[in-house]
């Protein structure tokens, strides 16, 4: 299970997106979902708060990711999440936009493991 909370912040366009639960399974795609819906009025700065996600699995990661090199920010508190987050910060971001079509994160998983 997974709580997706959008919060806005006290700077100006500025927003939270509050997770709670497992970034597994069905629930990276409901992230995705809730992305692509709020991207078309997302404010300038969205910060992403790992702090309540209890278990993350290679899906939810590469999402992350994704999301991180949209311009994302990814706040973590947790041994298992900063880990997480340390590693997609040091990736480093492109510029790509959120596709109206689901996203393939399996696909990307896929294709890393070749």
């Amino acid at each position: 299970m997974l709580k997706i909370t959008g919060q806005k912040n006290a700077a100006p366009a500025s927003m939270s997106i509050i997770l709670e639960g497992k970034l597994a399974g069905p629930w990276v795609e409901e992230l995705n979902a809730y992305w692509c819906q709020i991207s078309g009025n997302r404010q300038s700065s969205v910060l992403i708060d790992l702090t309540g996600v209890t278990f993350l699995d290679a899906d939810g990661k590469a999402l992350l990711t994704k999301l991180w090199q949209q311009g994302a920010e990814l706040f973590a508190a947790g041994c298992l999440t900063r880990c997480v987050v340390e590693e997609i910060m040091g990736s480093g971001r492109v510029d790509s936009s959120c596709s109206t079509k689901k996203v393939e994160v399996q696909a990307k998983v896929e294709k890393k493991r070749v």
